[in-house]
């Protein structure tokens, strides 16, 4: 429940701090008194977006702090997977700061709006006027009786397996498309594989037939030169080997006789080896030198293949050919065992809508064994504000697709008088009736869903007298299990309130400010007399209001 609500620096409060009690709290005040502020800041720590405009003083941050006991409430999992603190008495702040940025805390722990937004779903339902147009809408009715049936955990493990069971349908339907797609261009995919394949493409081979085309075109100077090399060494008039042999024959005769004789003989001699080696070699390559036309062609055309490839393939070399054909092969293979993949996941899919089915029947079973308790839990407070012929029905209606709730399409019919036919709430409901539909439902929900505080922002907009009455009754009856916070202009509803605050305005040499305050027994006979009589009290508006509280 919520224990107290400090706000400084919002809107049109400076500073007010308000504790709060158990059973039914009302707060009155008049028409622009600052009500509706309270319920804004009380948002900021609920989750919702902030706006820099609240601020009154533009310079100084403003702070919105709330004391929640949550021990009954089973919040501690929450807390846990956040990292925040968990206290049985927790305190929710939330500052907005003059640059527009906001922060919040939850004991002390900063933390982001989705967690207060998740956390204040569990703590405090704010019932606002707009709230009323909720009753149109398909998927407020099926709420309603999932809270009644308490069917969280199984709403639970549907959404899991219809997730399972979306993503493997986009799955399916994505590698259709894709297949077909690539089905188009399987024929020119193949062929440029099987050129490339053809092609037998070897990593380097590129430079090594640049460079023996540059041999085999260069062949007839190649033996020309080897040819003039072998005539030096070996031809007439003198030829090389022959007379560096003769000088390595005297040298070696008269060594013996010099200063390093035996050195100069060796190196002589070891040149002398080198240059007939040497000489062998080059007779060896020029006898193996020959030109051939036949060999210049065939390397050409390797080339010229190759060129052709990286040309039309836009490709630089021919590793980059070769990676190309590899990736066409795998594109090739994943078509050719595109049937194989959809089967699998087609399986997958079955038996995940198997699960669905299953789950969904059990949903749709849940949701009907309440249909009879929503109607009458819903009709019998109708009776006792007014409407003794109220006719609630639940019109439900097996979809045949799966939806994120279900198979099932609930909608609720009303009828007010004695043999009216019941149609769509928003359509045949008048204001008043539409705010004694929703108390009842409210009533409903706060039995069945545990919630800790529901907040009614003039929810009895629409009407007055004997109804009022009992809209107040009701509401005393709702806050024997939880905390009702009723914000009213009627007296009715304000004399049931075990507890009762009154906002005001106040004006001081700067501003004009909102103040709350909590109201003692005399003060809230001379506000129930201004609610009855207007401005002007008279005695018997003072009587008539000590009589309603006294009742």
């Amino acid at each position: 429940m919520l224990k107290s609500l400090i706000i400084s620096n919002y809107a049109l409060i400076d500073k007010v701090e308000i504790k709060f009690e158990k059973g039914l709290s009302v707060i009155t005040g008049e028409t622009g008194a600052g009500k509706s502020v309270l319920l804004g800041a009380l948002s900021l720590i609920l989750g919702q977006r902030s706006d820099i405009n609240a601020l009154l003083d533009k310079t100084t941050k403003c702070v919105v702090e709330g004391e929640f006991y949550i021990a009954d409430y089973g919040l501690v999992d929450l807390f846990n997977a956040n990292d925040v603190d968990y206290e049985t008495t927790t305190i929710i702040r939330r500052e907005l700061l003059p640059s527009g940025k906001s922060r919040a805390f939850v004991n002390d722990t900063p933390v982001n709006l989705g967690f207060l937004k998740s956390m204040s779903d569990r703590l405090i339902d704010v019932h606002s006027q707009h709230q009323n147009l909720l009753l149109s809408e398909d998927s407020f009715h099926l709420s309603v009786v999932d809270v009644v049936a308490d069917n969280g955990s199984i709403r639970e493990e549907y959404k899991s397996t219809f997730h399972v069971y979306k993503t493997l349908k986009s799955q399916i339907n994505a590698l259709i498309e894709q297949n077909d797609k690539q089905k188009a261009d399987l024929d020119y995919m193949q062929f440029q594989y099987d050129q490339l394949e053809s092609a037998q493409l070897k990593a380097g081979e590129l430079v090594e037939l640049e460079l023996n085309l540059e041999r085999l075109s260069h062949a007839e100077d190649i033996k020309t030169g080897l040819s003039d090399v072998i005539s030096i060494m070996e031809g007439e008039p003198a030829p090389l080997i022959d007379a560096l042999g003769e000088a390595l024959h005297k040298i070696q005769k008269i060594s013996s006789y010099l200063e390093d004789g035996e050195q100069l003989a060796q190196r002589l001699e070891s040149a002398y080896i080198d240059l007939k080696d040497l000489n062998d070699d080059v007779s060896v390559r020029a006898e193996s030198v020959e030109f051939d036309p036949q060999a210049i062609q065939k390397v050409q055309q390797r080339l010229d293949l190759i060129y052709n490839l990286q040309q039309k393939h836009r490709l630089e070399s021919v590793e980059a050919l070769i990676a190309l054909r590899d990736e066409l092969a795998a594109k090739i293979e994943k078509i050719n065992l595109f049937d194989e993949q959809l089967d699998k996941l087609k399986l997958k899919m079955q038996r995940a809508e198997s699960d669905l089915s299953k789950i969904a029947r059990r949903l749709t079973k849940s949701r009907q064994e309440v249909f009879y308790k929503v109607k009458t839990e819903i009709e019998n407070p109708l009776k006792e504000l007014g409407m003794p012929h109220a006719n609630f029905v639940i019109e439900h209606k097996k979809q045949e697709t799966y939806s994120a709730n279900g198979c099932d399409r609930v909608e609720f019919l009303f009828a007010a008088n004695k043999n009216g036919t019941p149609s769509l709430i928003h359509k045949v409901a008048s204001g008043g009736e539409m705010s004694r539909v929703m108390l009842s439902i409210k009533s409903l929900l706060s039995s069945a869903k545990g919630l800790p505080t529901i907040i009614f922002d003039e929810i009895d907009t629409g009407v007055s007298g004997e109804v009022a009455d009992k809209m107040g009754r009701i509401m005393v009856n709702m806050g024997r299990r939880i905390q009702v916070i009723s914000i009213t202009h009627l007296p009715q509803i304000t004399v049931k309130g075990g507890h009762h605050y009154k906002v005001f305005k106040t004006d001081n040499d700067h501003q004009t400010i909102s103040q709350i305050k909590k109201l003692n027994h005399e003060e809230r006979i001379v506000e129930v007399a201004k609610m009855l009589s207007g401005s002007e009290m008279s005695e018997a508006a003072l009587v008539n209001a000590r009589t309603l509280l006294s009742n």
